[in-house]
């Protein structure tokens, strides 16, 4: 199954670089990761435009997760199972991570399912490396490794 990622904004920052790098060495199958910077001024429209260039980026026949603080929370062993299922039936996943204000909820009701990585608010591009991982963690538990300890 072909992992793709769609986010706004570049990673700017070596560290965060550098964490996304390790995870994505780890992981057996390639993730593809595009990133899309978009400028605009008025927040309201920033959204509209990063929702819709997400949106656009969408293959044809994908599953869409979309990443949101209200979305759906799974514990990582959950997690591994829906990818699991999904590999079953689908032969392109992609995971939508929008900018500072979220997505539209136009996005959110084209998506095939919402995940959240809590109640908490995180910074968009800590979220990719942290999707990263638990992808990582996902192969990981799939495998039967030793990697995710409860």
């Amino acid at each position: 199954m072909k992992i793709l990622i769609l986010a706004i904004g570049k990673m700017k920052r070596a560290g965060l670089s550098d964490a996304l790098k390790e995870y994505e060495q780890r992981l057996r199958a390639p993730v593809e990761i595009k990133e899309f910077d978009i400028k605009e001024s008025n927040s309201k429209r920033l959204q509209q435009k990063e929702s819709a260039a997400l949106l656009k980026a969408i293959p044809p026949g994908a599953y869409v997760i979309a990443m949101d603080g209200k979305g759906k929370q799974l514990e990582s062993r959950e997690f591994a199972a829906k990818l699991q299922k999904l590999r079953q039936s689908h032969k392109t996943l992609v995971f939508l991570i929008g900018g500072t204000d979220g997505h539209t909820p136009e996005l959110l009701k084209k998506a095939d399912f919402t995940l959240s990585f809590g109640t908490m608010t995180w910074p968009h591009r800590l979220a990719r490396v942290m999707l990263v991982e638990q992808l990582y963690r996902a192969q990981e538990i799939a495998a039967g490794n030793p990697y995710h300890r409860e």
